[in-house]
């Protein structure tokens, strides 16, 4: 017997753990964290992950996609980032930066996350692991990149609130 909302049903039909991609997405911004402070190349950080971290309960291929896609697409990433920004990007709290750039990633090119789920998750993150107002500033960040880059797929959502 179930006792998940319909969402969480749907998304486990779709052989999605939520659960799963909430620790891919914590372990990514760790490696994105990592990566940024020590400037070790993105293989390194990853080998080094997948040696320490205890990356079962986690969807390992996502937490790859997603800390390969931030270093591959970091330019087109930082540029989306800026046009948004009250600062240089390398000005924002390394947690935030962090965050933020993972959030990008996930906005521009993995489209089949739901731009809401994206922005939730990454507030949730900074809640965790950043400053304390941090989430508000990520949060006005990325809504302001989701309307760029899924102008469509907002505009639909927020026809429908």
């Amino acid at each position: 017997m179930s006792t998940g909302s319909p969402r969480s049903d749907k998304s486990r039909s779709d052989g999605i753990d939520p659960a799963a991609r909430s620790r891919a997405r914590r372990r990514a911004l760790q490696a994105i964290y990592a990566w940024q402070l020590s400037a070790t190349p993105i293989d390194a950080v990853l080998a080094q992950f997948r040696s320490e971290q205890d990356m079962e309960v986690a969807d390992l291929a996502y937490f790859e996609d997603l800390v390969n896609g931030v270093g591959q697409h970091q330019k087109g990433i930082d540029a989306a980032l800026s046009a948004h920004l009250d600062r240089d990007v390398d000005q924002v709290d390394p947690i935030e930066r962090a965050v933020l750039r993972l959030a990008a990633y996930e906005l521009m090119h993995r489209i089949d996350v739901p731009y809401r789920v994206v922005i939730n998750e990454a507030i949730e993150i900074t809640k965790r692991f950043g400053a304390d107002h941090g989430h508000t500033y990520v949060n006005g960040v990325l809504d302001r990149v989701a309307a760029e880059s899924r102008a469509a797929e907002v505009a639909a959502a927020r026809s429908r609130d």
